[in-house]
């Protein structure tokens, strides 16, 4: 199993649409679908079918695998199709999974996430957001403010980053902060702010969402969910945005272990949305020299352990402006599928974070070296 390849396989996954964005409705129940939830007593397992099986036959066993009550999830690769089943242990383990006709081969999944297993899906998995594909070939750079503080501070910033070669813009408008009395964010204005920077300059925004009362309202704005650290195993949360058809993007908890991602990821995959970035931030150690500990042990680890992208963020790893440079290409050396940044034009004025933000000229410079490591691990910018 080829598990640390940076050049994906040619497979196209059937999970949906993975770019529109949901109109604001009065309940969440009208932005998804919900599916039964794993179980301690679940089970998954993996069919795969013969090189010469024919579309009839995947079409059956799907088919006949949905009749059963159970979820069929296939991709497809350049000489096989992968078709992972999940459901009651009881109810998979009395099915003849390997008596139909173009079945090669039938695998449990032991480890406890399964959805998210590499072994699920047996090949890397492309989100899209917006029209920019990440975990592909292409290395993706995120890049924005920390907080939305005016609408001409996130366009100015917007466009300098898009032309440096930024790809998605980030930018908060909700703000989960230590303090109570610090900057919280501008809410909604803050999100018609973001609409008018992807309107001036075409690229998709990430914005996290902090609350399950603001989900419809961000995702009236967003193109892609962000689901902060210390949002990371709040499971409302996480379940309401699985019901979504959004992209999101969850952060590793600063006290999560490799494992505690997985399974909070697992949380959103089992309510139907499979397209999930999973973010290495930096988690707290013993060590005060920096803001956190970017742990890049974590970057190939996820790459054997998922199919889902990886994307790291740099910033709040080590919180150090001067630094930040250095972990953001070591990521890129690492594995990694995407990086996010922070930048502001003016950081001595920012309401949030200035300390640990780039300026657009040095963000310009360090695209130029992300783009030079890339290329040498075999990636596209």
């Amino acid at each position: 199993m080829q598990t640390t390849s940076l050049v994906p396989l040619d497979y196209k996954a059937d999970t949906g649409s993975t770019n529109s964005r949901v109109p604001l409705v009065p309940s969440r129940a009208g932005i998804g679908r919900a599916i039964t939830h794993s179980t301690t007593n679940s089970l998954a397992m993996i069919i795969v079918t013969r090189p010469d099986a024919t579309e009839e036959q995947i079409d059956y066993i799907a088919t006949r695998i949905r009749s059963w009550g159970l979820k069929a999830e296939i991709s497809r690769g350049e000489m096989r199709v992968v078709i992972g089943v999940i459901g009651p242990e009881d109810k998979i383990r009395e099915k003849p999974l390997g008596a139909f006709p173009g079945v090669e081969s039938v695998t449990p999944v032991l480890k406890p996430y399964k959805l998210v297993s590499y072994e699920f899906r047996g090949t890397h998995s492309h989100v899209q957001i917006g029209d920019v594909v990440i975990g592909g070939r292409e290395f993706v750079v995120m890049a924005g403010p920390c907080s939305v503080e005016s609408e001409s501070q996130v366009t100015t910033i917007a466009k300098e980053v898009r032309k440096a070669g930024a790809r998605i813009l980030r930018g908060g408008a909700f703000k989960p902060r230590t303090s109570p009395y610090s900057f919280q964010g501008l809410g909604k204005i803050g999100l018609q702010f973001l609409a008018e920077a992807r309107r001036e300059t075409g690229m998709p925004v990430i914005t996290e969402v902090m609350d399950t009362k603001d989900l419809d309202l961000v995702c009236e704005y967003a193109d892609c969910l962000q689901i902060g650290a210390r949002n990371m195993q709040n499971f409302s949360l996480l379940r309401e945005v699985g019901r979504t058809k959004l992209p999101v993007m969850l952060k590793r908890g600063m006290a999560a272990t490799i494992k505690d991602l997985l399974m909070s990821a697992e949380y959103i995959v089992s309510e139907g949305n499979f397209n999930v970035l999973l973010c290495e931030r930096g988690i707290r150690t013993f060590e005060t020299m920096t803001r956190n500990t970017l742990d890049l042990n974590a970057v190939p680890v996820l790459k054997a352990e998922t199919h889902l992208p990886v994307v790291v963020d740099p910033t709040h790893g080590i919180g150090l402006r001067e630094f930040i440079p250095s972990m953001a290409l070591a990521a890129v050396a690492a594995g990694a599928d995407s990086i996010m940044v922070e930048v502001h034009n003016a950081p001595e004025q920012a309401k949030s974070d200035g300390e640990q933000a780039l300026l657009p000229s040095d963000f310009e410079d360090l695209v130029g070296r992300v783009r030079s490591v890339a290329a040498a691990v075999g990636r596209a910018m």
